[in-house]
């Protein structure tokens, strides 16, 4: 690469790409799409760039050594056996299924090497769009949620061992013996990271932290990445592999998310140029002629995928919504399809139609996943309520459960996270009876050997609420992350018990108004909420009076928190509040045994003539004497809490001081 060819290329991908993620960001298309869009325009099937393909390649290949860092920071293995169940279960369901599925159907017209190769290519699904359109709409913590994040992680964790298999299935691995040597070396690199990220690197990272320069961290860090990928190269391994594991070694380090910050930036903008690498590869002409072939892969990798992946959500103990939710969020192909497309295309398991066709579709599916994502709550609602039997509704459960026998005058908690357990506790110490419904299998069970009222199940489910006496219940407090079951929850429980109070957690406040409509008594979106927090503390730091900042808390909720916008607040006294405040301060002085200040009342000690504070409470054995009295009499043992303008509260002290001088 000359200086030329440098420059050129990065004004032909930055001028392309901002004007193509520009626009594509206009109908919600993320900005990854937008990259291979414009891969596509400026390649060798597009404009005709054909000499900067290789310059793009070799970024694009940085890009994805610095996208299985950060994967390894953030799924340190701590996390990972948190979340053993959803990763192994659901994800090595969903990645064995999806193998088997695609090779079924494939073998037919490529023959078995070539059939399961293409099943490995289907298995995996898009990391970056998947966790990127979960962020946006808030759904990292509902149960697909998880369920897509388990199964993602997993899916990240095999791309290895699929790259490891390939050669084989082209046969270019060698023997049995070969592979043993192979895997040999493997557990060898790793033993050999792993001790480093147990003695060698914490200690590194230590000094180099306290140097304390950030730019000696971050290459330290880009180092560290780069260096273990490549070492790992040398053992015959992928430098993919090398940077998860550097990124792995990382994570064990008290430095972990300092340097996912200082990295993140470089991942995005490389992993930019390796979307724009994929789109290189396509030939537009050949979707054109070949758009009904096209059209026909992309329908059949949503159907495997989406079948697959609610298959595997099931097996992983999930009901069904959650199921069928999980299966549409990971029917896409994902980048590390195309990674290891290039190692079969290598080997000869992937070339000329059926490379073409493959890259073809996955980009089709990669288009579509944002629309697929925004419409699948609907769509499974549809589902479940109008084309599965009731029968199949409880699909995913634990079993049989002992519903609590005919409750009345109780609160039913739909949801067991930070809201539902902070909850459930007030109600706990208030002696308030309630239930709780949770869709999470392991929450439901440990929470069930600690004494909770805790039960598994859907709460879309009318047959569950009934087993809950919603009938009979005098509140239901729904507090999960998913949108389209809480309005559904609300709708049913509405229809139910017309007398029942409703209160419902949303993220938004856009969604308030139709859960009214639905039947909700009180909405808590939580963007308002922290808010009103926020206000109050400003205003109270102002010294605004506290019953009207009450006042406007009052006034903001009761119109469903509209009016937050046109709030006026009355600036002029608030800013002479805080000029009168300002300077105020607050002291405490203890009264010692035969102090002067001891036996005399208040009134009697001249504090305020004499030093313009004010004694504005005394406490006395644990108890709170709020504004005494000036003939309150002040006893030995006595704390003085006392109020007024600095220079004045230093006058007080010094003269309560005087006053046990002879």
């Amino acid at each position: 690469m000359n200086e030329s060819n440098i420059l050129t290329m990065l004004v032909l991908v930055f001028g392309v790409s901002t004007i193509v993620v520009f626009l594509l960001h206009r109908v919600k298309v993320t900005p990854f799409i937008g990259f291979a869009v414009s891969g596509v325009l400026i390649g060798p099937h597009g404009l005709g760039l054909e000499a900067h393909v290789a310059d793009v390649e070799l970024l694009a290949e940085i890009g994805v050594v610095l996208l299985l860092f950060v994967i390894g920071i953030e799924f340190s293995l701590k996390n990972l056996m948190k979340m053993k169940k959803a990763v192994l279960c659901g994800g090595g369901s969903q990645v064995l299924l999806t193998i088997g599925l695609a090779a079924l159907l494939f073998y037919p017209l490529l023959g078995m090497s070539k059939a399961l190769f293409f099943g490995f290519l289907v298995a995996l699904s898009s990391t970056a769009i998947v966790f990127k359109m979960l962020a946006e709409r808030g759904d990292i913590d509902s149960p697909h949620g998880r369920a897509m994040v388990g199964m993602l992680i997993f899916q990240d964790l095999i791309v290895v061992p699929l790259m490891l298999i390939t050669p084989l299935l082209g046969g270019k691995g060698g023997d049995l013996l070969q592979l043993g040597a192979i895997t040999a070396k493997a557990a060898a690199f790793v033993a050999i990271v792993l001790l480093a990220a147990r003695w060698l690197v914490p200690v590194m990272l230590h000094q180099i932290v306290h140097v304390r320069s950030r730019e000696l961290f971050i290459t330290v860090i880009i180092l560290i990445c780069l260096g273990t990928a490549l070492l790992s190269s040398r053992f015959g391994l992928s430098l993919a592999m090398g940077a998860f594991l550097a990124g792995l070694v990382v994570s064990e380090s008290e430095y972990a998310h300092q340097a996912m910050s200082d990295i993140l930036p470089f991942k995005d903008s490389f992993i930019g140029f390796f979307f724009v690498s994929v789109g290189m590869l396509m030939d537009v002409g050949y979707m054109l002629d070949n758009w009904l072939k096209v059209t026909a892969g992309v329908a059949v990798i949503l159907l495997i995928k989406a079948v697959t992946g609610a298959g595997a959500a099931l097996a992983a103990g999930m009901p069904l919504r959650t199921a069928l939710l999980t299966g549409l969020g990971l029917a896409q192909i994902g980048e590390f399809s195309f990674v290891l497309a290039e190692t079969g295309r290598a080997v000869g398991l992937v070339t000329g139609e059926p490379y073409q066709l493959f890259l073809s579709a996955s980009l089709g599916t990669m288009l579509l996943t944002p629309f697929v994502i925004k419409a699948s709550p609907g769509v499974v609602e549809w589902a479940v309520t109008r084309v599965f039997p009731r029968r199949f509704r409880s699909l995913g459960g634990t079993g049989r459960q002992i519903f609590p026998q005919t409750p009345s005058g109780h609160v039913v908690i739909v949801g067991f996270g930070l809201n539902g357990r902070n909850l459930a506790w007030v109600l706990r110490e208030a002696g308030v009876p309630y239930v709780v419904l949770e869709m999470n299998n392991d929450t439901v069970r440990e929470m069930k050997k600690k004494g909770e009222p805790i039960y598994y199940g859907d709460g879309t489910s009318r047959e569950i609420l009934h087993k809950l006496g919603i009938r009979e219940a005098r509140v239901l407090a729904v507090a999960i992350s998913d949108a389209a079951s809480t309005r559904h929850i609300v709708q049913t429980a509405r229809r139910e018990n017309p007398e029942l109070h409703i209160i419902v957690r949303t993220r938004y406040l856009a969604e308030v108004d139709d859960l009214k409509q639905l039947g909700a008594n009180e909405v808590i979106p939580e963007e308002f909420e922290t808010s009103i927090e926020i206000f109050s503390k400003v205003l109270d730091f102002f010294s605004l009076p506290r019953n009207v900042i009450n006042d406007y808390v009052a006034m903001v909720r009761s119109d469903n928190y509209g009016v937050l916008r046109k709030i006026d607040l009355p600036r002029k006294r608030l800013s002479e509040l805080h000029e009168v405040m300002e300077g105020i301060d607050t002291a405490s002085y203890l009264v010692k045994e035969g102090s002067g200040t001891a036996g005399r009342t208040i009134n009697e000690t001249r504090l305020r003539a004499e030093t313009g504070s004010t004694i504005l409470a005394v406490q006395r054995d644990g108890k709170i004497h709020r504004n005494p009295p000036p003939g309150f009499t002040l006893k030995a043992g006595d704390t003085l809490v006392l109020i007024g303008k600095r220079g004045e509260i230093n006058k007080a002290l010094e003269y309560l001081e005087t006053l046990n001088l002879p």
